[in-house]
């Protein structure tokens, strides 16, 4: 009998890139999602890729009777939860809603998965834990410095409810995985990250300002301590992260998990600035970017790139994609969305 596995969250921009990975590798899945921030297109997309009619609840994880009857309904035994608030700016101005939202949905996972004896729970967690850390890279070792906004605070909350709640519930099995900058998109162009209104991440912006959506790009900074000025991050090629979660399922069902709870930083370890993808970007798709350097922007860090030495050898899992192949991907799905010809 196939594992099966629960993606909350699972119309998302990570949550379907994982469901189809999971599929691929062999596992049933169960996509739970309220759509409040993502599209029914994603699941359709899955669908597509796939070849599997995937089932799909339309569920508000933060209403545990409604989520009572999708644990009823279905039989797994691990969960990946992504179903989550997260602007970082839009939780500076409404707190009390992020914090009801990202904690309410996983205490009422955790909570679910004692009651009906279901083991494996993975959770959806940051590198914002870190913050601006002293030595870098960071390895799990790193200590948390306090978050810098409640969006992160909801991250460093999650994952010590998980730890206290594995600890506490010896039915319970928990993972933590930090992930940098996911960027990209399947190279079916079938899904990929379609934020609403104007993105917070970098490679949206630079792809809707190449698909003329955005009339310039803004680059926050060039007067950071680092080889050109920009700042420094580690660029996650999606796909090679949904497989992260593939072989972190892999680690969990199969009982190969040396504690209760673990946590694994997922990146690529190499560092790339603001200006060095920018520039990439229009070398690769053979464009020319609207951008301009701008002042700061409050709360970027310097610098973060991960230490991955832990997942690479305990998951048998390294990121295998370049970035070149990652920018030519992102640029292939904003193309089909917003249907540019070549």
């Amino acid at each position: 009998m196939r594992e099966c596995v629960l993606i909350s969250g699972g119309a998302g921009y990570i949550g379907s890139h994982t469901a189809v990975e999971l599929i691929e590798a062999g596992y049933d899945v169960v996509i739970v999602d309220n759509l409040s921030n993502s599209e029914i297109a994603a699941v359709e997309g899955v669908r597509q890729i796939t070849g599997v009619d995937v089932p799909f609840e339309l569920v508000n994880t933060c209403d545990i009777e409604a989520l009572k009857k999708v644990f009823d309904k279905y039989k797994f035994n691990s969960v990946i939860h992504f179903a989550a608030y997260k602007a970082v700016g839009e939780s500076m101005e409404k707190p009390l809603m992020y914090y009801q939202n990202n904690l309410t949905s996983f205490m009422n996972i955790c909570q679910l998965m004692v009651v009906y004896n279901r083991p494996n729970i993975l959770f959806s967690s940051s590198a914002t834990v870190y913050g601006d850390a002293e030595h870098l890279p960071v390895t799990e070792q790193t200590e948390r410095q306090p978050a810098t906004s409640p969006y992160g605070n909801t991250k460093q909350m999650a994952e010590d409810i998980l730890r206290d709640s594995c600890r506490a519930y010896p039915v319970l099995h928990g993972v933590a995985l930090r992930y940098f900058n996911p960027v990209g998109a399947h190279p079916s162009a079938l899904i990929g990250e379609l934020p609403r209104g104007v993105p917070n991440n970098l490679l949206p912006f630079v792809t809707q300002t190449a698909a003329g959506i955005r009339e310039c790009l803004s680059v926050f900074g060039n007067d950071y301590d680092t080889p050109d000025g920009t700042c420094l991050r580690d660029y996650i090629d999606v796909v090679d992260l949904a497989k992260a979660h593939v072989a972190t399922i892999n680690r969990m069902t199969q009982g190969k998990m040396r504690q209760d709870y673990e946590i694994f930083n997922v990146g690529t370890g190499c560092p790339v600035s603001v200006l060095e993808l920018v520039t990439k970007f229009e070398k690769v798709n053979n464009l020319k970017l609207n951008y301009k350097i701008v002042g700061r922007r409050p709360g970027d860090v310097p610098a973060v790139w991960a230490d991955v030495k832990l997942a690479n050898e305990e998951l048998g899992w390294k990121a295998e994609r370049t970035l070149e192949e990652t920018l030519a991907a992102a640029w292939k799905w904003e193309k089909r969305v917003r249907n540019i010809k070549d």
